[in-house]
């Protein structure tokens, strides 16, 4: 199982490569998860970067059957087009060409956070944003987690 965790600050360089942390590739055992990547269009826009075992299960897990038929052409056009597979260089580097980073909203200051089973890129600004919107409803969810894990722990004693 993979589980991705942190962020890290990053910048784009003129050629339009991100360093990703040695701190987070640390976290990707390339034989269990794959030695090469896959860049893709994520939910609300967001840049995500997948391991190959990991993609390749989300890309070919079969459409819910509630999706009707030209909703899953659209998804499946979306999906493999917005996606790609790209490697790391020798120094970590990952090279984003600017259409993908323009469709991202990507400045030159980034945050790359761990979401579990994929690194996912976002404008500084963005993110900071995020994390301000969201921490009362996270805060929350936390809580209610912390104490269904104790009511569990209750009835096994």
């Amino acid at each position: 199982m993979l589980l991705l965790t942190g962020e890290y600050e990053g910048t784009v360089d003129e050629k339009g490569r991100v360093f990703i942390s040695n701190k987070i590739r640390s976290q990707i055992d390339c034989d269990e998860h794959g030695s090469s990547f896959y860049l893709a269009a994520g939910p609300n826009g967001v840049l995500c970067l997948y391991p190959e075992k990991y993609f390749k299960q989300i890309a070919l897990a079969e459409s819910p059957g509630t999706v009707a038929p030209d909703e899953a052409v659209v998804f499946e056009r979306m999906n493999f087009a917005l996606a790609s597979r790209v490697e790391l260089d020798r120094q970590g580097r990952l090279l984003i060409n600017e259409k993908i980073r323009k469709r991202a909203n990507l400045g030159s200051n980034l945050t790359l956070i761990g979401v579990r089973d994929h690194i996912e890129f976002w404008n500084a600004d963005d993110w900071e944003k995020y994390v301000a919107d969201h921490s009362a409803q996270f805060q929350q969810q936390t809580m209610q987690a912390r104490q269904s894990v104790l009511q569990k722990q209750g009835k096994e004693l």
